[in-house]
């Protein structure tokens, strides 16, 4: 049985959108920490990798959210190993909020295992899997699924380009895993500007877009400097929701690093209620939309 592991977060203002409402991003980082807090308290801390010459980096993530995190809430972040396998683990991860007990997100992180110094994926030992899971390592994980494919992007297909910048960084001196889902969030709403749904018309019609399930493949580390182009197109267009897909490539070269698959919705802005798509809006994306 693996070791369970529970931290308690304030949402802070920084980490809320223009809503009050957390970002994306900022329940990646509250997953994120309970699982450095998970692996130290099972006795390997960052300085323990360092030691060993070992670190974990994230390959995969998945979260489905499904009930909205405001400002001054208090949420509890479970976490726990669900497998091990030669030189990846996945850890699961359940978010509720203090006190009611309501169900925030719930979601998994696939880790690689991998050798600081020749950067090469390294077979986990199995005293650290018995650190982990002191009543025998844990079995039952659902299989590993490939990342589903992304329909054919539109003619309207669009492209943000941006720099990596010193604050995006971590520690492995490359991009954080969460800062992905910020470049994900920037890349949909530009791309909603200019089809001629900027911010301002959203706060006016008192709408917003919550995402209902966020899925990003880390496939190549994103470094200081480097310049990305950030594709991304929708599909599956309902009266209530669609799905955004979104590569994010190395310029110049075309070297895919990432990419992402979110579930969205339309909601009323401050009570985050399910709301109907504008039909205007479904029809400015048209071009947009995968077929």
């Amino acid at each position: 049985m693996s070791l369970t592991h529970l931290r308690t977060f304030r949402v802070r203002h920084h980490e809320c959108d223009v809503h009050a409402t957390a970002r994306d991003a900022s329940i990646l980082r509250y997953m994120q920490e309970t699982a450095f807090d998970a692996t130290a308290a099972a006795g390997y801390d960052q300085a323990r990798y360092q030691a060993m010459g070992r670190v974990w980096l994230v390959r995969e993530t998945w979260v489905e959210f499904a009930a909205p995190l405001r400002y001054g809430d208090l949420v509890q972040v479970q976490t726990w190993v669900e497998d091990f396998r030669r030189v990846r683990s996945r850890r699961a991860y359940e978010l509720r909020h203090e006190g009611s007990g309501t169900l925030a997100a719930e979601g998994f992180s696939d880790w690689v295992f991998l050798n600081l110094h020749t950067q090469q994926p390294a077979a986990i030992p199995e005293e650290l899997i018995a650190a982990f899971s002191p009543g025998g390592a844990p079995a039952g994980a659902p299989p590993r699924q490939r990342f589903p494919e992304a329909p054919p992007p539109p003619p309207g297909v669009f492209v943000s380009r941006r720099m990596v910048e010193w604050r995006d960084l971590d520690a492995a001196g490359h991009v954080n895993n969460a800062a992905y889902a910020d470049y994900l969030e920037d890349a949909a709403r530009q791309a909603m500007a200019h089809f001629g749904w900027p911010t301002a018309r959203w706060i006016a019609a008192g709408l917003a877009l919550a995402t209902h399930m966020l899925h990003i493949e880390y496939r190549h580390p994103v470094l200081p400097e480097d310049t990305l182009a950030i594709v991304t197109w929708i599909s599956n267009v309902t009266p209530h929701h669609g799905t955004r897909h979104t590569q994010i490539t190395r310029s110049p070269g075309g070297e895919l690093l990432a990419q992402a698959e979110a579930r969205w919705a339309c909601v009323e802005a401050h009570t985050r209620q399910p709301a109907a798509i504008p039909p205007q809006l479904i029809e400015d994306l048209r071009p947009h939309t995968s077929p």
